[in-house]
């Protein structure tokens, strides 16, 4: 497989050290207005990207339309596929949900290279896939059918996080309109499956992306974050004894032991809260680590008792734990409660880890990037952005970890992701387009196009 090895900055400084500098005023006011001017094709691509139903394997739609929203922006298009046999022996790899399924379904990065690099680079990242819409008849309208309505946009995706692609996507298209492109490399990257795995993004390091900072339009509501969870997902597999409900005693019920189990599962989510435990960007969070039953299925007929039950789990916790000894953790707590609870006398209990296996990460609050990021996001709102410990995870944490890139995600206001009725806020979808064209200004620096 052919990989693209990006150029780092080339004018000798330390990533780590310093900023360029801030747009002067006039600029900063222009590149405001290329902005704001730029939002009406940004509304256009996000109900477009909508209108695409990229549910886990069916990407294709909506990274076809972002290919050519690259290409018109005059890009270097990279599409590929996820190589799932080589990124299964790199660390951060998760195993996929639909084993063997990558084929025909492609990340797709816009690649800008400046005529002389005098800045630092940057990848600017999304993810395209989006979580299933849950019963669609309880949706107001249908889930991917774009509706604006009281300055909101609905959709499946909407929020989560097409609006952060499109912003991102006008943000660089608002700079080109004045006369300016990057004086840096910049990687807009529309890559698959990070509701699951992540692993398009890991795809994208082993594609060779690397940069001075990554930011993730994530949508966190104007916040930058400092420090996200990691998750991991489990099926918890439980084989019970079957009878005929003229005597239930005679078997042992699979779905209410699962329940059981799940329960003796729920208790590591005390322990792992405690204050002794917590990493220290989560001190002041009320309940930072959940365990979340998200999917239950078992039983064979309403008149016996059931043999098998499969409950999927998702599990948090904190940075810097290693995801082997979480795993260790909740096997032992699984072995004691089938020794030690009489009620799963005679149960079998198998753990399959697939999906999310993703550590945590962190990165100091004074990075200069999030300063740099504060910087604008001051100048477009005129307030002190928060920072955030996420209780989630994101793909952050592969450039963070493993891409010698620092990370984090900023992005605007969006309510009931993975919900009903998602949306998003068009002006805040407006300001953080303002956010990342002046964030490109300032750390790229700007060359006449």
């Amino acid at each position: 497989m052919s990989t693209t090895q990006p150029n780092r900055a080339k004018d000798g400084r330390d990533p780590q050290i310093g900023n360029l500098a801030v747009p002067d005023a006039g600029l900063r006011a222009a590149i405001l207005d290329a902005a704001d001017a730029a939002q009406p094709d940004c509304v256009a691509l996000l109900s477009d990207l909508v209108r695409q139903p990229s549910l886990l394997g069916a990407e294709a739609g909506a990274q076809a339309l972002m290919a050519d929203r690259f290409a018109a922006l005059g890009l270097e298009l990279d599409r590929f596929t996820v190589d799932e046999a080589a990124l299964s022996k790199l660390p951060g790899f998760s195993p996929p949900v639909q084993p063997g399924a990558y084929a025909g379904r492609e990340n797709v990065v816009g690649v800008h290279r400046p005529r002389n690099p005098t800045g630092r680079s940057l990848i600017l990242n999304g993810h395209i896939d989006v979580v299933p819409t849950g019963p669609a008849d309880l949706w107001t309208t249908p889930p991917f059918e774009p509706r604006v309505a009281d300055g909101r946009l609905y959709g499946r995706g909407a929020g989560d996080m097409k609006a952060g692609i499109a912003a991102y996507t006008a943000a660089f298209a608002a700079l080109r309109g004045l006369g300016y492109q990057p004086a840096a490399p910049v990687y807009l990257q529309s890559v698959i499956e990070e509701e699951c795995t992540g692993n398009g993004a890991l795809a994208c390091l082993h594609r060779g992306y690397r940069a001075d900072a990554a930011v993730i339009p994530e949508p966190f509501n104007h916040t930058l974050s400092i420090a996200q969870v990691g998750v991991m997902w489990v099926q918890l597999a439980v084989t019970g004894t079957p009878a005929h409900v003229l005597d239930t005693s005679a078997g042992r019920n699979a779905i209410e032991a699962a329940w059981a189990l799940a329960g003796h599962l729920k208790a590591l989510e005390i322990r792992w809260n405690e204050p002794g435990r917590r990493h220290h960007a989560f001190c002041d969070h009320a309940h930072p680590i959940n365990i979340n039953l998200g999917r239950i299925e078992g039983g064979e007929w309403a008149s016996s008792v059931p043999t098998r039950c499969v409950v999927d789990l998702r599990l948090g916790f904190f940075p810097g734990e290693d995801p082997r000894v979480v795993r260790d953790e909740v096997a032992d707590a699984v072995t004691r409660a089938l020794r030690d609870d009489p009620a799963l006398s005679g149960v079998a209990a198998e753990l399959i880890w697939t999906g999310f296996q993703a550590e945590g990460c962190a990165i100091d609050p004074a990075h200069p990037l999030l300063t740099a990021l504060a910087d604008c996001h001051r100048a477009v709102r005129g307030d002190e952005p928060r920072h955030v410990a996420l209780t989630c995870t994101t793909d952050a944490r592969f450039f963070a970890l493993y891409g010698d890139t620092p990370a984090t995600c900023y992005g605007p206001e969006a309510t009931r992701i993975h919900g009903l009725d998602e949306s998003v806020s068009l002006d805040s979808v407006r300001d953080v387009t303002r956010v990342l064209a002046l964030f490109i200004a300032h750390w790229c620096g700007l060359e006449p196009v």
